[in-house]
């Protein structure tokens, strides 16, 4: 192979890869919230992850993102291994679509696919329609790189090196060996398929051949996946084994029974009979089709033989982590999007209940809880870190004019949830004192901190749950709950002022109970602030 060739292999390569890649992106924007709707199918049966599998597949056109979008789902708790396993039977249907698409032969007509599509990107105004443009831009850029490889290669024809080579790796082994080493190292099966399409479409490589070149990408395309598990848990481990045992099994069975004479090249030679390009891409659909009809009956036991292949523990989730983040959900945006929110939910529960055991502290002197309330206090503000920076992350990808909005909004969030607990640590500090101290408290202010307390902690609970269900109608009895407790901490600071007066209890009690009651009211007006994040 000339330089020339090489040069002009890569870059027709190049523009397949971008190409779809383009298509992929332009069908994911159009598709966006409707993403997260496929999250919730996921719950309902291995059947329906199956089909989800296809369909997110075929919309990013890469069976090997979506597979590591599966292993981030695991490892963050959003999906468990039976669903994972239906999510992996159907992407390996679903990225075959690209060598269907490639089948077509519309290569003339991707110039014209290219223009219109940048046309409709340069100049269209509404966004639904440049995602439009993407999509048939990309369509046509594809097809030109596959023009671009296929040229590349016609010298090829006159090599006899090269028909010996194709020789040698009509044998079993050698043709999976090959398929899998090459879509092991380019990352991409579809686009490993793309290459063997090129080669067909210059008459330089047979099904016969091909077969087993086919059969071998199956095998290389776990890859990713595999190098993704790396640094995550034990589920997401098990979940990059589901993928590779899975394609490995399917692809041994069905190589033994070629071998012992199983009629399946002949038969999908007599679906399109001298198109090799279509044979490709019947081969590989046909394939993974009737791999995944086998295997769902027994799906159910791949988890088994990925915990027998991946063995141990999951260790038990510190709260020091990211319980619904990881940064192989990003590649999804609108799905991104929606456990950011999850995210913030987990910080403002922590939140309430930091606040509920920093007053239990007051009001009992547990000096048991002190550890523990400093120690998630630090969670909040490792969660305050890692979710602003998602959100700054987030904020650089392409999503609708109201995602953006919310994840503009969700600073102020997290930074007030983090506020309440710091006002949390503060009540802490004081109860610290009272205890070191041994600072009496009347009955009377005992039952006015309480009061207060309940008051506060209803605020939270109330502004947190209208956060995470969208509640507008509980957002709005925020206001007047805070106007509530803006009069009680008037009232509490009066009723104070009479107790001193009257010698009813001790000045440095006095002192920590009105710094107790000012922290209760400055959290209340944070709650005030997430509600109106809620209704804005």
């Amino acid at each position: 192979m000339t330089y020339q060739m090489f040069f002009m292999l890569g870059g027709g390569l190049g523009l397949f890869l971008y190409g779809m890649r383009m298509m992929g992106d332009g069908l994911e924007k159009a598709a966006g919230s409707r993403m997260k709707r496929l999250l919730e199918i996921l719950t309902t049966n291995r059947f329906m992850g199956i089909l989800v599998g296809i369909l997110v597949t075929a919309i990013i056109q890469s069976s090997s993102a979506t597979t590591v979008m599966v292993v981030g789902f695991v490892n963050t708790g959003l999906m468990n291994l039976a669903q994972a396993t239906g999510v992996i039977l159907g992407a390996n249907i679903g990225t075959t679509i690209t060598g269907q698409i490639v089948a077509l032969e519309l290569t003339e007509y991707a110039p014209i696919a290219v223009f219109a599509g940048v046309a409709l990107i340069l100049f269209a105004k509404k966004r639904s329609i440049k995602h439009i443009g993407e999509i048939i831009a990309g369509f046509g850029i594809l097809f030109m790189g596959m023009d671009l490889m296929s040229t590349a290669m016609s010298p090829l024809r006159e090599s006899m090196t090269f028909q010996n080579a194709m020789t040698q790796i009509s044998n079993p082994f050698l043709g999976v060996l090959v398929g899998a080493v090459f879509t092991a190292i380019i990352q991409s099966s579809s686009a490993a398929i793309g290459i063997l399409q090129a080669l067909a479409m210059q008459g330089l490589v047979d099904l016969n051949a091909g077969i087993f070149i086919i059969f071998g990408m199956k095998i290389g395309t776990c890859i990713t996946a595999i190098l993704a598990s790396i640094g995550t848990g034990v589920s997401a481990k098990r979940a990059a084994a589901i993928h590779l045992i899975y394609n490995t099994v399917s692809v041994s069975v069905f190589a033994a029974l070629i071998s012992l004479g199983l009629p399946y090249v002949s038969w999908i030679e007599s679906l399109s009979p001298g198109n090799t390009v279509r044979q490709i891409a019947n081969a590989s659909t046909i394939f993974s089709v009737v791999c995944t009809t086998l295997t769902f009956p027994i799906a159910g036991y791949l988890p088994f033989l990925a915990t027998r292949l991946v063995p141990g523990e999951e260790r038990e989730q510190e709260e020091m982590h990211l319980e619904f983040l990881d940064k192989r959900i990003l590649e999804t945006p609108p799905i991104a999007v929606a456990q950011i929110m999850n995210e913030v939910g987990r910080m403002g529960d922590m939140a309430h209940k930091n606040l509920a055991q920093a007053m239990d502290i007051v009001l009992t002197r547990d000096e048991a809880k002190i550890k523990d309330v400093l120690r998630r206090e630090e969670v909040l503000n490792y969660l305050n870190r890692e979710i602003t920076d998602y959100l700054i992350s987030a904020n650089g990808l392409e999503l609708p004019e109201r995602d953006l909005k919310l994840i503009g909004g969700l600073f102020h969030v997290v930074n007030d949830i983090e506020r309440i607990g710091d006002h949390s640590e503060n009540i802490v500090e004081y109860a610290e004192y009272l205890i070191e101290h041994n600072l009496p408290m009347s009955d009377k202010a005992i039952s006015e901190l309480t009061e207060m307390r309940d008051k506060v902690l209803t605020i939270i609970d109330d502004s947190i749950r209208a956060l995470k269900t969208r509640d507008r109608a509980l957002a709005e009895t925020i206001k007047a709950q805070e106007n509530a407790i803006d009069e009680l901490e008037k009232v509490l600071r009066d009723n104070h002022i009479e107790r001193l007066n009257n010698q009813l209890c001790v000045p440095g009690s006095g002192v920590i109970f009105l710094d107790v009651v000012n922290n209760l009211e400055r959290i209340a007006d944070h709650a005030d602030n997430i509600s109106r994040f809620v209704l804005d």
